[in-house]
């Protein structure tokens, strides 16, 4: 009798280093590394530091990876990474370690899109994706509605992306703006708590876009959050941090509930499954989950832990691969930190 599939996923994309373990979509264990706090004096990811840190983290969070799931190296069968989108320098160290795992063990090699492991994780949590839905990634630097089919055997299809800033760099910046700190989106949130989300109406772009229904805007409100901090700076009296950080908060979120939860009816689909390190935002998730109980539209959200980069979600999809029976990338697969998401595997290059 086969086997089953012992899965070993890396994830290096940004300021994560993340390993993960799954057998049959179930994660055996898991071990990540942050190096945030190193990027806060900055006010954002710097590429070079970020890169160093993964080196300085590969061995000791794979270690752990494998002493929390209980197995040994020779208990992997297969090895995923992500190979891109990403920082260039933060790719590169991941796929070269899981590079090296895999040739050290003589393993199969999947070359992961990033994207596609944060709609996996999903599947850690709540099992497998229905046959059809529409997926919402929101994270520092992507936003994207998506209609999937199966994950990793079907194209996958844009429905709408971002023009500019990313949602979650709007949370940055405006985090920034408000001298609350790196990364934005738990600043941000955190003083939202205390904040009136009606003491300032921020721009909703694009939220009525005739053509372009489901393509997203964000440097807009970032610039009336910046214009409005302006002209009260001018008057000499106190910023109120909270209210603005509340009112951003609460235009960013109606945005991005409305497109999603207007793609599940449009196309008909009963399912809208929300994925990325913004999907951690717990007004985010409660907003969804009260449009879509009016609607009768399934919501799915992995819990928080699952939404940042971590390792188990590209395991997730390279799991789904291997029982798919996708021919393995090999060692030729190389990074790709601009890759375009069309499908759960990147290309090798020809």
């Amino acid at each position: 009798m086969a086997l089953s599939p012992v899965v070993l996923g890396v994830e290096s994309s940004c300021d994560e280093t993340g390993f993960g373990i799954v057998s049959e979509g179930k994660l055996l264990g898991q071990g990540l590394a942050s190096s945030a706090s190193k990027h806060a004096e900055f006010g954002g990811v710097v590429p070079e530091i970020a890169a160093r840190a993964h080196l300085d983290a590969v061995v000791p969070t794979l270690r752990i990876a494998l002493q929390d799931a209980g197995l040994e190296p020779k208990d992997i069968t297969h090895v995923a990474a992500t190979s891109g989108p990403g920082l260039a320098t933060a790719v590169h160290v991941g796929l070269a370690a899981a590079k090296s795992i895999a040739w050290a063990l003589d393993k199969p090699l999947y070359g992961v899109h990033h994207l596609a492991g944060h709609a996996a994780a999903d599947t850690l949590e709540h099992g497998p994706l229905p046959e059809h839905s529409i997926i919402l990634i929101v994270s520092g630097g992507h936003t994207s509605i998506l209609e999937v089919r199966d994950l990793v055997r079907d194209p996958i299809v844009h429905l709408g992306d971002t023009l500019d800033d990313a949602a979650g760099e709007a949370f940055d910046k405006v985090s920034r703006l408000l001298g609350l700190g790196y990364p934005g989106g738990p600043a941000i949130s955190k003083a939202a708590l205390e904040g009136d989300r009606e003491a300032f109406r921020f721009p909703r772009a694009m939220l009525r876009a005739g053509d372009h229904p489901y393509t997203f805007s964000f440097s807009g409100v970032k610039t009336a959050v910046a214009r409005t901090v302006e002209q009260i700076e001018r008057t000499g009296a106190a910023v109120p941090v909270a209210d603005i950080a509340a009112s951003f908060e609460e235009a960013v979120v109606d945005v991005l509930v409305t497109k999603a939860v207007k793609a599940c009816q449009e196309k008909k689909l009963s399912t809208l499954v929300i994925v990325g390190g913004v999907a951690a935002n717990r007004h985010l998730r409660q907003k969804a989950q009260e449009q879509c109980d009016k609607l009768g539209i399934e919501l799915r959200v992995p819990p928080p832990h699952l939404c940042t980069d971590n390792g188990a979600m590209i395991a997730a999809v390279g799991d789904l691969l291997v029982r798919s029976g996708a021919e393995p990338s090999g060692l030729g697969i190389a990074a790709d930190p601009s890759a375009v998401l069309h499908g759960a595997q990147l290309p090798v290059p020809a």
